[in-house]
């Protein structure tokens, strides 16, 4: 079977972004930008002049060859064909990202504040460029369909979820993970247990087949989709079983992406306390990923800490899959086919994770940034800008709350920070950062503390690089994944899982909210 279609499409795409490319390089679009920015400097203006400039050449040369060319079936063929629905799914997050996001924030600025929230209703339900994206996808593949010359390629869009995971393995530092890795196991571990033991609970009680009941709690209690195929072969699950866990968790996980960043932004949740929720309270990895960009998306804090809990979750797989062997064959008798757990895990095990494990090991050795980076900045106060030094204003105001400062090392640290007009050391940097999360002073003198921070942590080029790519992988995979969830599918829960995954998931979701917003405070 040949499965390059010949087709103009791609070359259309590609003469499209070449003329966006056009547009905004030669200014045509200087004032239509001007009006997206809102009164503030438009922000994508450096994408916009080289993004669609470059994969608009790649679209419109292979496009030419894929529409005049000569194809014969082997594997050329098979990956060819997947460029025109990958650039498709570019193309739709260029107009999502640089458009249609900013124009429908203008709208909503233009409607004003909501009530008392003191946020604007775009933030609030989160419609940014992701979620816009996401429901662009999930419109295409309902109301429309997926053209044939695009199918393989929206299915490609999976690999751009997993590598950009696997990139984030470069921001973090050991310091860092240390911090959050403590906080998920112990989230994770409680969750992970509680849900796959409460599946397995209910599912007794509501007769549900044991097979039914184990590839359920797996789907509902571990990672979603991976989970659900790792555990199928230990519990013999049937096919539909399978199809019912699926249905369920997108079901779920759908809605969860959705709503878990419009009550995030109504708690005011910090990023570590939304990404520490969406984590361990959304199942699978690509919707933890939405939830957490839906959330924020101008930055990547928050899904560095979802992707945290989330690869704590899955790590916690093997243990998973061991028990439902044994539980299942308790319950099924000495009768039950036999089943080499330690084959399946390692068949089954998302590759992925070990690719950001990998990232991770070479940044802790300063290959990408310092070994002793955080968030991917490292500290160095030689290279403080004048304009960035604490004026004498911003000194006296400092000086006028010292007194609420009752910690010793913070009060010093303010103290060489007035005196210097910089921060003099990492130490007193982790010190300012814990001061500026804890709120002890007024909001003016904590914006003069974050300023500060600022100044004297730099992001390497790698890192920065790094970051670009992997907002842009993050949202061409949720642009692909949106287009794969069809409404068929979700109603492929069933009547027994859906309710059991319902009661499951709500509880979950539920209670890791209210011990997020007990437990954790600040930013780690």
């Amino acid at each position: 079977m040949v499965y390059t279609q010949k087709s103009p499409a791609l070359f259309i795409i590609g003469v499209i972004m070449l003329a966006i490319w056009y547009t905004a390089d030669s200014g045509m679009l200087a004032g239509y930008l001007e009006h997206l920015a809102h009164g503030k400097k438009y922000k994508y203006g450096a994408e916009l002049t080289t993004i669609p400039l470059y994969f608009g050449l790649v679209a419109a040369v292979v496009g030419l060859w894929q529409w005049f060319g000569t194809h014969t079936k082997g594997n050329l063929d098979y990956y060819s064909s997947t460029i025109a629905g990958g650039m498709f799914i570019l193309l739709i997050a260029m107009l999502v990202r640089w458009f249609i996001a900013p124009e429908i924030a203008g709208i909503s600025i233009s409607m004003g504040k909501v009530g008392d929230t003191g946020k604007y209703i775009h933030k609030l339900l989160g419609l940014n460029y992701i979620v816009i994206g996401i429901v662009t996808g999930l419109i295409i593949v309902n109301v429309f369909k997926i053209p044939g010359w695009a199918e393989n390629g929206v299915r490609l869009s999976r690999l751009g979820l997993k590598t950009g995971v696997i990139l984030l393995g470069t921001l973090y530092s050991a310091a860092e993970l240390k911090n959050l890795g403590g906080l998920s196991i112990v989230m994770i571990g409680f969750f992970v247990l509680g849900s796959v033991g409460m599946v397995l609970w209910i599912g007794a009680r509501r007769n549900i087949p044991n097979s039914m009941g184990g590839v359920l709690s797996a789907g509902m209690g571990v990672c979603g989709v991976s989970a659900t195929v790792a555990a199928a072969p230990v519990v013999q699950a049937k096919s539909v079983e399978i199809a019912y866990t699926i249905g369920t968790i997108l079901l779920w996980g759908v809605g969860c992406m959705f709503v878990f960043p419009v009550v995030g932004q109504v708690l005011d949740m910090s990023y570590v306390q939304f990404g520490a929720w969406a984590g361990t309270g959304i199942l699978n990895s690509a919707q933890v990923a939405g939830a957490a960009l839906a959330f924020q998306p101008d930055g990547i804090e928050t899904l560095k800490v979802a992707e945290i809990f989330n690869i704590t979750r899955v790590l916690v797989l093997p243990i998973i899959v061991l028990w439902l062997a044994v539980w299942y064959v308790q319950r099924e008798g000495e009768g039950t086919q036999k089943v080499n757990v330690a084959e399946v895990v390692f068949q089954k095990f998302p590759v992925f994770v070990l690719g950001f494990i990998l990232l991770f090991a070479l940044s802790s050795t300063g290959v990408f940034a310092p070994a002793q980076h955080y968030k991917g900045k490292y500290f160095d106060n030689t290279k403080v800008k004048p304009e960035k030094m604490l004026t004498a204003e911003k000194k006296s105001t400092l000086q006028a709350e010292i007194d609420k400062i009752q910690r010793a090392d913070r009060k010093a640290a303010v103290q060489r920070l007035i005196e210097n007009g910089k921060i003099m050391s990492i130490e007193d940097d982790t010190t300012v950062r814990g001061l500026i999360n804890a709120k002890v002073l007024s909001k003016k003198s904590n914006k003069i503390l974050k300023g500060a921070h600022k100044a004297v942590r730099h992001t390497a080029k790698k890192i920065k690089a790094f970051r670009d790519w992997i907002t842009w992988l993050f949202a061409f995979g949720l642009v692909g994944l949106g287009m794969q969830i069809t409404i068929k599918s979700m109603k492929q829960a069933g009547g027994q899982p859906a309710v059991i995954g319902g009661i499951v998931g709500l509880t979950k979701a539920v209670l890791s909210l209210i011990v997020v917003m007990m437990l954790i405070e600040t930013k780690i």
